[in-house]
């Protein structure tokens, strides 16, 4: 490990020091790079392949084999669900704090594989289950589980939740550390389309073959062939160890973010200054001299925070009263990054609808190709279907075609990949609503069901808004000038899927509340027969609320793009003057 004192001023933030696996400086001819990164990639691909064949049929399993009632099923599938992603911002705490990406990927996969292990063993162990009963004929005489049977079910669950909530934005974050961001800028870019591409691949397995192994094998079985997904993902990391670069942890993250907010306050006073003279730099890096150009100097936006950094005593100042510029330029670029993440919540609702209501849609139509069988969640997996070929093609031709006309690494920047995926999701739920219209009017005027086939443009549309959004938000956030920060950056993006499940929820009982009342049949998702509802309404509800989110994006996408154009990063291109925290990243 890096042994040097690592202190709360901020300046840490921004080092660039990498070790290998050892703690000792890494060679940059023999560590890093796409083969490393390689390793890490198996790593994603095994672990999301375990974790989604869980959770796609978990629902089933704790109905017909806990006997839970339907609400409480529903509670505790999506209780799991928003742990994991809210668990994410713990892994990269504890990460790029204390533990390091790699330290942290190998002891929460341990985690997450003893969790597999035990639902496994829970799930064949007739002893660990309540008696055998068919909750759909005889629901109300059947047992739920409870105390012991009860106690390790949840344990296996959550054990499962905190090692998948850990390990997931330090895979990404593992991976993109092997390069650098300066001078492997392409090669960087390449790779979180390949981190998708294996994400895409994980998903397609785990919605077919797992969940077939699972409906025909058993869920003991199923469990189990996650978990010896989850190893494989494992020995995998393992396997890539001497190839590794890391970047040593930090200390605190947290307490430098908070010594900003405080001295600010204890300053609001304070008249502003830019004079460098009374500006707290530490000497030995961030001298106003021009000397490096790693040099920062206080941009404009946020200036109230720079208060924070202005020296009032000739002695020295306690840290939470005076900050160093590296401090302030941090949680200046935090705050900056917020609106751009808000507005991809309503993104995710989308999301919930085509994993919810969507699947609810294709039970009412014709799951028949011929003689075969189509499970209405099996509908999932088209997107990532077409997403396997997609991906290649789009790194292959469309990148390198994009960047001779635009002289961007990534072919377009990361906030455009994510505003043209945000403009695509309007189209998924217009496609959602002619569809769920025609196939409405069919079974109730005709009494006909057409096909499953019908619904799949909302899903395909989805699919590929996904691969714009998801990707470019993580490279977003990823390519922010925080150094040492980019595990916990990375899991703020995960945040968002729990905050779009959530305002999902309170869009249906909202929407169910108003409409009631104007409506003498009841609410537009009142009923569990989707011919008496009005599930078209809602879905353009949902894309008039998704156009008006594309419009809210572009203009804090453009206060971003400005306010990291500000005055002083001119003067500094034309002079030596200290460089503006973020203009290595402009978007």
């Amino acid at each position: 490990m890096d042994t040097r004192k690592h202190e709360y001023n901020g300046e840490n933030i921004f080092e660039e020091n990498s070790v290998d696996w050892r703690g000792r400086p890494s060679n940059p001819v023999k560590h890093g790079g796409m083969k490393a990164a390689s390793f890490v990639l198996g790593l994603q691909g095994f672990e999301i392949m375990a974790i989604a064949a869980v959770g796609n049929n978990l629902i089933t399993y704790v109905i017909n084999e806990m006997h839970f009632s339907l609400s409480k099923s529903a509670n505790i599938v999506t209780n799991f669900i928003g742990t994991i992603f809210i668990l994410a911002l713990l892994g990269g705490y504890l990460s790029d704090s204390y533990l390091g990406c790699f330290w942290t990927l190998l002891i929460f996969g341990f985690v997450e594989f003893s969790g597999f292990i035990l639902l496994s063993v829970q799930a064949h162990l007739p002893q660990l289950k309540p008696p055998k009963c068919n909750m759909l004929l005889d629901g109300d005489h059947c047992e739920e589980a409870k105390g012991f049977k009860a106690f390790i079910f949840f344990v296996a669950l959550y054990l499962v939740a905190l090692g998948s909530g850990c390990v997931k934005p330090n895979m990404i974050a593992h991976g993109a550390n092997q390069f650098n961001d300066s001078k492997q800028s392409k090669t960087l870019s390449r790779y979180f389309n390949a981190a998708y591409f294996a994400f895409s691949m994980g998903e397609l397995v785990a919605l077919t073959v797992l969940v077939y192994v699972q409906t025909h094998s058993g869920m003991d079985v199923g469990f189990g062939v996650s978990a010896s997904a989850m190893a494989m993902g494992l020995i995998s990391l393992i396997c890539g160890t001497v190839l590794y670069k890391s970047k040593p942890p930090q200390g605190s993250i947290l307490i430098p973010i908070a010594q900003v907010f405080v001295a600010s306050t204890l300053k609001l006073k304070q008249v502003d200054s830019s004079d460098p003279r009374v500006l707290h730099w530490n000497q030995s890096k961030e001298q106003p001299n021009g000397e490096s150009t790693n040099n920062l100097y206080p941009s404009e936006r946020f200036r109230f925070l720079n208060k924070a950094c202005i020296k009032v005593e000739d002695g020295k100042e306690s840290p939470w009263r005076l900050c160093t510029v590296n401090q302030v330029e941090q949680v200046k670029i935090l705050l900056s990054v917020i609106p751009i993440f808000a507005c991809t919540i309503v993104f995710n609702t989308i999301l919930a609808q085509l994993q919810t209501f969507s699947v609810q849609q294709g039970s009412a139509m014709d799951t028949h190709l011929k003689s075969f069988h189509i499970p209405p969640a099996s509908l999932q997996a088209i997107p990532y279907i077409m997403l396997i070929f997609i991906v290649p093609l789009y790194d292959t031709f469309f990148v390198p075609f994009a960047r001779k006309i635009t002289k961007h690494d990534s072919g377009i920047t990361p906030l455009q990949r994510i505003g043209f995926g945000l403009f695509m999701a309007t189209f998924s739920m217009i496609s959602a609503a002619l569809m769920e219209n025609k196939r409405r009017n069919a079974a109730v005027n005709s009494n006909k069901i057409i096909s499953i086939f019908w619904i799949t443009p909302q899903f395909l549309i989805f699919g590929l808004s996904e691969m714009f959004t998801a990707v470019g938000l993580i490279e977003f956030f990823y390519k922010q000038s925080l150094k040492g920060m980019q595990s916990f950056l990375t899991a703020i993006t995960y945040c968002s899927y729990s905050f779009g499940f959530y305002l999902s929820s309170v869009l249906v009982s909202l929407i169910n509340k108003v409409t009631s009342k104007s409506s003498p049949g009841g609410g537009w998702l009142s009923d569990n027969n989707l011919n008496k509802d009005r599930l078209d309404y809602f879905y353009w509800m949902l894309a008039v609320l998704s156009f008006l989110n594309f419009l809210n994006y572009l203009f804090w996408a453009k206060w971003y793009f400005h306010n990291n154009r500000s005055p002083a990063a001119s003067l500094q291109l034309e002079s030596n003057a200290p460089k503006i925290a973020g203009d290595d990243n402009i978007p």
